[in-house]
């Protein structure tokens, strides 16, 4: 066991070995759906989010050593290491502590301090700092008058004093024990301040409230601290944190200058100095830089949280799908997709031409056999749900559901798009993949940008590489979830699956295109480059349904297979029939089958996988209509309507309750008891009942309430 170890352990609240190996199976280049699946006796059943946690704290521990030991090296070689300093370097606990050790040492642009260390007037800044009794006798022109040297640009005793002050005050500010304190009474203590700066840069007033905002610093939440970095960022606000000053200072000039004599004057000058100039600088940008990581990083938590609910919709597979793109000027698009996805037939139509549009809808859904109706939820959907509505009573036998056709256009426009329909223009590619996230949600939203899916906020604010390794998280757990059928899967879905990346996923394809379907996980073997690390890692989550082995086409890893069948052979039965037979596996007693690499989770997990083969995680699709809304002029105060829940936010969700402008149910209108996270009341598409509680038609702003009627099932159609 390791130090490292030992932390991890105690900061996740894990045992030492759960700790232990799972950093072995990560240091093996196991991926964290691999491990969470099929690895649960080393891990002892950590779950996914414990397993990234350890993965996360173990990247930032070892870069914390890799520092301590680059730092201890570079001071070492300067001849600045002492034992006194290598003991705080050991001590140290945080990248942030390492630094602030590292400061007084670290090459510097040309300083003030520096300038003054060139002109010789270190010597007389250390007397200053040792304020001792010897130098206190003497008066501040005696002491300084040997450092008067015209020839080194110091001309008086009073230019001598000065650049002693600059060193004393860069020295007393760079201790790390005072940059530290300074540091936690801030953040304890401090209030963010915003002002109006630029009328111009906000002349909408989307940023009014924050004119004249203050916030502690300790307590601001997360969505404020972006809103108000991006109001900064586009000119129209200005952002300070307020702190005592004048106590910190201080409380520094008691503990380094409490002399009453004149070294203590020129000391606490140099402190009044270096705070204002130097440290109160400094500590706001860590600060501000500070909150803006923590802040980014719940943003981050959301985003994930409602990425995963939009990935998880429930699928509708196996039906013909019509999909409509809604629109007034340009006309509706239309297409129909087979149960398989395939495009069969595409056109348009004009809402201000009615009759004419119920005739080819009806003309177009009895050619095709039509089962089920895609509607894009922009603008004029309502319009559209209406003639469609109308064409449904005459034709019957088949509902209309109202998807999200966020991110269609980028998705219509992007290379993935050109390759699979070269032949169509992009608003037909678009209406096909509205189509398409009815059938298999997953499949199709994976090839869209996730932040076009307008399921965050502020994502255009965060730091974008750690918003792209957030969500590819998310795609690969939502998609190892559900599992791949590799028969049919496009190359931008199998690049998601665990230990594939996008060059074997091609690959995959390549070999599907020029042999044919796979007929048994077997045979992915046979795709170049597919070594038995990546086929470890992949087979698990692949599916070939229609296999000769049925094991194939479930969550069984083929690792396991030699289980399944001793099973079946000590029962005389095949491993179909196993499958099948819902007595012969009550039969089965799995501590029977307990080895040392399988124990009893890996055989629950068999055995509820015999039980559902290659089950799909997803719910089913229930019904749902909108009350008779279309825009905000017809929504009134304490109207109690359906609506669909479509982003949260640790403030309150966002619901669609038919009209063009979502509201808001702030988190206290959320139920009668105290919540402090949405995200434990609803899910992402949950499907609501609210209360309007108020309209403000200038902003186009509704805010909602589920206090008393909140409910609902999560579920799309109509």
């Amino acid at each position: 066991m390791t130090s490292l170890e030992s932390r991890l352990a105690k900061e996740l609240s894990l045992s030492i070995p759960q700790v232990t190996n799972t950093i072995e199976l990560l240091d093996q280049g196991n991926t964290v759906p691999f491990i969470t699946r099929y690895r649960k006796e080393a891990t002892d059943g950590l779950d996914e989010q414990q397993i990234r946690q350890v993965a996360e704290r173990l990247t930032y521990l070892r870069n914390l050593e890799a520092r301590r030991a680059e730092i201890g090296q570079l001071l070492e070689q300067a001849g600045h290491l002492t034992d006194e300093l290598a003991g705080q370097l050991a001590a140290a606990q945080t990248l942030q502590a390492l630094e602030d050790l590292y400061l007084p040492f670290r090459p510097k642009r040309r300083t003030r301090a520096q300038i003054a260390r060139e002109q010789g007037l270190q010597p007389l800044a250390d007397l200053l700092m040792a304020q001792q009794s010897q130098v206190q006798i003497y008066s501040r022109e005696q002491i300084a008058a040997d450092f008067v040297d015209p020839d080194k640009g110091i001309a008086n005793i009073e230019e001598a004093l000065a650049g002693a002050r600059d060193i004393a005050a860069e020295t007393i500010v760079e201790m790390a024990a005072v940059r530290q304190a300074l540091r936690e009474a801030t953040r304890r203590t401090g209030v963010v301040s915003v002002t109006r700066k630029d009328e111009a840069a906000d002349a909408e007033g989307k940023y009014r409230d924050y004119y004249d905002f203050r916030g502690n610093l300790a307590t601001l939440p997360p969505h404020r601290i972006l809103a108000i970095n991006r109001a900064e960022h586009e000119g129209a606000l200005h952002v300070t944190i307020e702190a005592n000053h004048e106590a910190f200072i201080g409380t520094l000039q008691r503990r380094y200058a409490p002399a009453a004599d004149w070294v203590g004057v020129e000391l606490r000058l140099a402190i009044s100095d270096g705070y204002k100039r130097l440290l109160s600088p400094a500590i706001e940008r860590d600060l501000r830089s500070e909150m803006t990581e923590k802040a980014e990083a719940h943003a981050l938590t959301i985003f994930a949280a409602n990425l995963r609910g939009l990935l998880l919709q429930p699928p509708l597979r196996g039906r013909v799908v019509m999909g409509i793109d809604p629109g007034f000027r340009t006309g509706c698009k239309v297409a129909v997709v087979n149960a398989t996805g395939k495009y069969l037939e595409g056109g348009v139509i004009y809402l201000h031409q009615p009759d004419r549009a119920r005739e080819s809808l009806l003309a177009t859904i009895r050619r095709w056999g039509v089962q089920i109706i895609a509607i894009g939820n922009g603008t004029a959907s309502r319009e559209t749900e209406a003639l469609v509505a109308d064409v449904i009573r005459v034709q019957g036998g088949i509902k209309y559901v109202l998807v999200s056709e966020a991110g269609a256009s980028v998705y219509s426009a992007s290379d993935i798009a050109r390759e699979e329909f070269p032949d169509l223009d992009a608003t037909q590619r678009g209406n096909v993949s509205i189509a398409r996230r009815l059938q298999d949600p997953l499949a199709e939203l994976v090839k869209i940008d996730p932040k076009a899916l307008g399921v965050g906020m502020y994502q255009h604010d965060v730091d974008q590489t750690r918003l792209q390794a957030s969500l590819d998280e998310v795609v690969m757990s939502c998609v190892n979830a559900v599992g791949v059928e590799v028969n049919t899967a496009s190359p931008h879905l199998l690049t998601y699956v665990s230990g594939i990346g996008p060059k074997m996923a091609q690959n995959i394809v390549d070999h599907r295109t020029e042999n044919g379907p796979f007929r048994s996980r077997a045979e992915l073997m046979k795709v170049k480059r597919m070594g038995e690390k990546a086929f470890e890692q992949a087979a698990g989550f692949l599916r070939i349904r229609g296999a000769a082995n049925p094991l194939d086409a479930s969550a069984v890893h083929p690792e396991s297979y030699h289980i399944v069948e001793r099973m079946a052979a000590d029962l005389g039965c095949s491993v179909s029939d196993l499958i099948k037979d819902e007595i012969k596996r009550k039969t089965i007693r799995i501590e029977k089958y307990v080895t040392a690499d399988a124990g009893v989770p890996t055989l629950k997990d068999i055995m509820q996988e015999l039980a559902r083969p290659g089950r799909d995680p997803r719910q089913a699709i229930q019904e749902f209509s909108f009350a008779d809304i279309h825009s905000i002029d017809d929504v009134r105060e304490g109207m109690v309507v359906p609506g669909i829940v479509t982003n949260i936010t640790r403030f309150g969700a966002f619901v669609d309750i038919g009209v063009k402008q979502d509201g808001l149910v702030h988190v206290s209108q959320m139920a009668d008891r105290y919540v402090d996270d949405p995200a434990k009341i609803v899910k992402l598409h949950q499907h609501v009942t609210v209360r309007v509680v108020t309209v403000d038609r200038t902003r186009n702003r509704i805010q909602l309430s589920m206090k008393g009627v909140g409910g609902g099932k999560n579920s799309r159609m109509r």
